[in-house]
């Protein structure tokens, strides 16, 4: 697995939002100040969070995102798959299932691919938006 621009961009943005919201919301603008990402950019990956119920919006002269729930609450797996999809270090469609006997391929699936996607699933979905923006 590797993350793309959109997953990383997308959790470094809403530590941000966790960090400078005060309660109230944050412009995309200002975030992408803060962190040096193109505001459209910005943009496009808040309406995917938004769909996703990760923050919601506010219109108007102060309006702007916030984050639906406290940063205790948001998980980090919750947001790398909103944004990235699937988080397996490889894609399970091209392994080929072979009948019989199980082959070599098959053998190192279940004993090292499977193995690390599972850590790395466990320690995404036990490190939450809060352990980030107080470490």
């Amino acid at each position: 697995m590797k993350l793309s621009t959109k997953g990383r961009y997308g959790l470094r943005a809403l530590a941000d939002l966790a960090i400078n919201s005060n309660g109230s919301p944050v412009s995309v603008a200002s975030i992408a100040s803060r962190q040096n990402i193109s505001g459209n950019y910005l943009e496009s990956i808040f309406s995917t969070l938004k769909k996703a119920g990760i923050v919601r919006s506010t219109k108007g002269v102060n309006g702007g995102y916030a984050l639906k729930e406290s940063a205790d609450c948001i998980c980090i797996g919750d947001v790398l798959r909103t944004l990235e999809g699937d988080l397996s270090i490889i894609d399970s469609d091209s392994i080929e299932k072979e009948s019989g006997a199980k082959t070599l391929r098959m053998c190192i699936e279940e004993n090292v691919w499977n193995v690390v996607s599972s850590r790395i699933e466990d320690v995404v979905d036990s490190t939450t938006l809060k352990d980030i923006i107080e470490n």
